[in-house]
């Protein structure tokens, strides 16, 4: 076999293209339905707690609104990271 020959038969073959597509969305849909129960954990706990990892109770009602596809921890990542930005932009420590 030539290198071409290595090269063509390791390729996928378009049929399982909609297994790995399919498996992809499960997983993903999966994933954020695990993350969304983590998230409810995080509405038990205090004020202060939720300051202690940098969120505000707000965070929490802005997040949940996001659609159940979405991750809702991602959205607060986004929101923190906005925020420390923010911080940071006018010299406050």
């Amino acid at each position: 076999m030539t290198t071409l020959d290595h090269s063509t038969s390791l390729r996928a073959t378009p049929r399982h293209g909609w297994a790995v597509r399919a498996l992809n969305a499960a997983s993903g849909f999966y994933r954020s339905w695990k993350n969304r129960r983590e998230f409810l954990r995080l509405g038990e706990m205090s004020d202060a707690e939720l300051a202690d990892i940098g969120l505000r109770r707000t965070d929490l009602h802005v997040a949940v609104g996001s659609p159940f596809g979405m991750d809702p921890t991602a959205r607060l990542n986004d929101i923190v990271h906005a925020r420390n930005e923010e911080t940071a932009a006018r010299g406050v420590c």
